[in-house]
C-alpha cells in the first residue's frame, strides 16, 4: 500500500502495517511520542492494521486529538480501578475534557476523596503491568447482551439510543474492564503514568435532575511528569483566583442558599464594579455609533415562535401565563431589537443601524452545569444588532472586531479568533440559500484578512442561521474562555421580513449581525476576578482609597482627608476602628484596596499622608496633593475607542 505523508512525500508499506510501525519507520522518537493516527481523515488506534492506500498523520500529545485520546484512555483506567476496588460500581460516561477527564459512576459506599490514594495506587499498578487496550466491534444485540450480563444499566440505555441511530458498536477492554466506546485509545495502560486524581462531585445522569445522582471523579494526565507538575501548579494558582471564592470574600456577590441556584445577588461593592463597567460600555458604544435601547423581560410566546427560539430553545426557556395567554421570560434580546427596527419603515439612508442593550435574559440551565458567575440562570448580555446592506458587511464586521479587541486589550486579555463556516456537504442544515452563504463567508474572511488578524477556520461549526466569528479571551494563567462573538444571521431577517427601502425605491432584505463583546456581564466579571486575582484595576475597585488614622487622635483629620478625597472623585472610606494600624493595613491588603493613606501625628500636623500601594508597600510620607495625583493616575478610566 502507498502511504502519503503530510509533507507530500510517500512510501510503500506491506498491507496490514500498523500506524505505530509506520511511526517507527520514520523515527524512534516519533514512535515513542505517537498516540494515534489520522488515516484518510479517520482517527484510528496506533495498532490497527492499515490495508489501503491513503494519507496518514501521526498524532502526539501536541495535537488536540492526541491529548483527548490520552485523557479518555485514562478515564477508562480510572473507572477500571474504581470497579475493582468497589464491586458493584455501575458506569455512566467518562469523556476527555479540557486539561483532563472525568467519569460518572454509581459507586456503592464511596467514601469520597479519601479513597483517591487507593484508586491511584491501583491505577499505578495497572500502568506498571502495561495492559493493552483492545478494540472489539460487535452488533448492538451482542453489546446489549454483554452489558446486561455485567449489570451496566446506564450502558444499556445508551445502547438503546445507538440502536435507534443505527450506529456501529465498538467496546474497549483492558484486563477485566470493558466499556462501550467509539475510541480511539492509546495502545496500553503504560502510556498513562503521568496522571493525577483531582476532585469529586455529584452529577445527575445526563445532567438531568430527574435522573439518579452519580459520583463524578475528575483527573488529568500528561505526556510527561514535567508537564503534569506545571499543570498542577497552575491548578493551585487557579484555586487561589477562583471567583466563587474571591467574589464572596471581597463582598462582591452572593449566590445559592435561599436565593436559588444559578442566580447572582450583587452586593454594594459588586454593584459598583458592575456600574463602572457598564457605564464605560455605554459611553464607548455611544461613541462607536450605537443607539442604546431597552426591551421588556417578558414577551408573548408568539414572538418566540416567529423568531424560532420557541422550537430551538423551548427546554431552556421559562414560561408563564399572562391574561390567559402564554408568555416567556426572554432567553435572548434579539426579537426585541427586531421589533424596534420594524417600528418604522427604514431607508437605506438609516443604515447601518446599530442597536445595543445591556439586557437581562433567563435560561433554564440544568443544575449540574451551573458554575458560579460563568454559568447562571439569569444574566445580562451586552447585546448588539447591526442592520446593514450587503455592501456594508465587511466594514461593519471589521468595526465590531476592533471594538471587541478594544475591550479585551484594556484589561490585558490575550485572544484567539475562530471563523466558523457551514458544512458544504450538508447545506440543508442551514438557514438561507447556499449562494447567500457563498457571498457572506468570504466577506467575513476578507474582513479578518484585511485587518491582519490571525484566525483559525472551522468548517461545519457555523450556527444554523449563519457563519460566525468567535474570539476566545486568554487570561493571566493562559486559560481560554468564551469571549466576544459576532454572528451573521440569514434566519431572522427572513422570518420577520426585515427590509429597507433602497435608493431605487424598492424593498430589499436587510443584512443582520448579532454581536456580544462581554458575552455575559456576569461571566466577564468572573473572568476579571480570576484574571486579576481579585486585584481589579483601580477604576473598577469598589473602594479606591482607605484612610487609616494611627490613633483616635488623628480621626478628625482622617475624616477631613476623606472629604477631600471624595470631592476629588475617588471612592474612599475611613477605617478608624479600635484595632492596631497593622491589623487594619493587613485587612486593606486582604480586601485588595489599591491605595492606603495612613495618618499619624506628623501627617495630621502637616497636611501629609503616608502612602501605601497594594502589592507594593510603603511609598513614604508626602503632601496630600501629590498622593491624590498618584491615586488618580492609578484609577484613571481607559480612553474611549477612537
Amino acid at each position: 500500500m502507498r502511504i502519503l505523508f503530510p509533507d507530500s512525500s510517500s512510501k510503500n508499506f506491506e498491507a496490514g502495517t500498523t500506524g505505530l510501525e509506520i511511526a517507527s519507520d520514520i523515527s524512534r522518537g516519533l514512535a515513542r511520542n505517537a498516540l494515534l493516527v489520522r488515516f484518510n481523515g479517520r482517527l484510528l488506534d496506533l495498532e490497527e492494521p492499515l490495508e489501503d492506500d491513503g494519507s496518514i498523520e501521526i498524532l502526539t500529545f501536541s495535537d488536540e486529538e492526541g491529548r483527548r485520546t490520552l485523557r479518555h484512555s485514562c478515564s477508562h483506567l480510572m473507572a477500571g480501578a474504581v470497579q475493582k476496588l468497589f464491586p458493584g460500581t455501575i458506569l455512566g460516561i467518562g469523556p476527555a475534557i479540557d486539561d483532563g477527564f472525568y467519569y460518572d459512576m454509581r459507586i456503592p459506599d464511596f467514601p469520597g476523596i479519601s479513597a483517591f490514594e487507593d484508586i491511584a495506587e491501583e491505577m499505578r499498578r495497572q500502568v506498571k503491568e502495561d495492559i493493552p487496550f483492545i478494540r472489539m466491534e460487535m452488533s448492538c444485540d451482542e453489546a446489549l447482551e454483554l452489558f446486561r450480563e455485567r449489570g451496566e444499566s446506564f450502558k444499556l440505555e445508551l445502547l438503546d439510543e445507538l440502536r435507534e441511530a443505527g450506529e456501529n458498536i465498538s467496546v474497549y477492554r483492558h484486563g477485566d474492564f470493558v466499556d462501550l466506546c467509539r475510541g480511539p485509545h492509546v495502545p496500553s495502560t503504560g502510556y498513562l503514568r503521568n496522571f493525577q486524581l483531582l476532585s469529586t462531585a455529584g452529577a445527575y445522569w445526563k445532567g438531568d435532575e430527574k435522573n439518579p445522582m452519580l459520583t463524578r471523579i475528575y483527573g488529568t494526565v500528561f505526556d510527561s511528569s514535567k508537564s503534569l507538575n506545571a499543570h498542577l501548579e497552575m491548578l493551585e494558582e487557579s484555586r487561589k483566583r477562583d471567583h466563587r471564592k474571591l467574589g464572596p470574600e471581597l463582598g462582591l456577590f452572593a449566590m445559592g442558599g435561599e436565593g436559588g441556584p444559578g442566580l447572582a445577588y450583587w452586593l454594594p461593592a459588586g454593584t459598583i464594579v458592575r456600574e463602572e463597567l457598564e457605564s464605560h460600555w455605554k459611553k464607548a458604544h455611544v461613541k462607536a455609533g450605537y443607539q442604546l435601547v431597552s426591551t421588556p423581560h417578558i414577551a408573548p410566546a408568539e414572538l418566540w415562535k416567529t423568531s424560532g427560539h420557541y422550537d430551538y430553545y423551548h427546554d431552556n426557556m421559562y414560561f408563564l401565563d399572562v391574561d390567559k395567554g402564554e408568555y416567556a421570560l426572554k432567553p435572548m434580546n434579539c426579537p426585541g431589537h427586531i421589533l424596534i427596527y420594524k417600528n418604522s419603515r427604514r431607508s437605506y439612508r438609516e443604515l447601518p443601524m446599530r442597536l445595543a442593550e445591556l439586557g437581562v435574559v433567563y435560561r433554564c440551565e440544568k443544575s449540574g452545569v451551573l458554575h458560579g458567575l460563568m454559568r447562571v440562570r439569569g444574566f445580562t448580555v451586552d447585546d448588539g444588532h447591526i442592520f446593514c446592506t450587503g455592501d456594508q458587511i465587511v466594514d461593519e464586521i471589521q468595526k465590531v472586531v476592533r471594538f471587541a479587541l478594544y475591550f479585551l486589550r484594556i484589561f490585558d486579555f490575550g485572544y484567539s479568533i475562530e471563523l466558523s463556516l457551514m458544512d458544504p456537504e450538508d447545506p440543508e442544515r442551514y438557514a438561507g440559500e447556499p449562494e447567500e452563504w457563498r457571498k457572506v463567508e468570504p466577506a467575513l474572511a476578507r474582513a479578518l484578512n484585511e485587518m491582519g488578524e490571525d484566525y483559525r477556520t472551522v468548517t461545519g461549526e457555523a450556527a444554523f442561521y449563519g457563519p460566525k466569528i468567535d474570539i476566545k479571551l486568554r487570561d493571566a494563567l493562559g486559560r481560554y474562555w468564551q469571549g466576544p462573538t459576532i454572528q451573521f444571521d440569514f434566519n431572522i431577517p427572513q422570518r420577520f421580513n426585515l427590509t429597507y427601502v433602497g435608493d431605487d425605491g424598492g424593498e430589499h432584505r436587510v443584512y443582520m449581525v448579532h454581536r456580544a463583546l462581554f458575552g455575559s456581564v456576569e461571566r466577564f466579571i468572573g473572568n476579571l476576578i480570576e484574571h486579576y486575582a481579585g486585584n481589579l484595576p483601580g477604576w473598577l475597585a469598589p473602594t479606591q482609597v482607605v484612610i487609616l488614622p494611627i490613633t483616635e487622635t488623628q480621626l478628625e483629620k482622617a475624616d477631613e482627608t476623606g472629604r477631600i478625597v471624595s470631592e476629588a472623585g475617588l471612592r474612599c472610606m475611613v477605617n478608624g476602628r479600635n484595632e492596631t494600624v497593622g491589623y487594619r493595613i493587613r485587612e486593606a491588603e486582604t480586601g485588595k484596596i489599591p491605595f492606603m493613606f495612613i495618618i499619624g501625628e506628623r501627617e495630621a500636623e502637616s497636611d501629609r499622608v503616608a502612602l501605601r500601594v497594594h502589592g507594593e508597600g510603603d511609598r513614604g510620607s508626602m503632601e496630600l496633593d501629590l498622593a491624590l495625583e498618584i491615586v488618580k493616575a492609578g484609577c484613571r478610566r481607559p480612553e474611549l475607542p477612537e
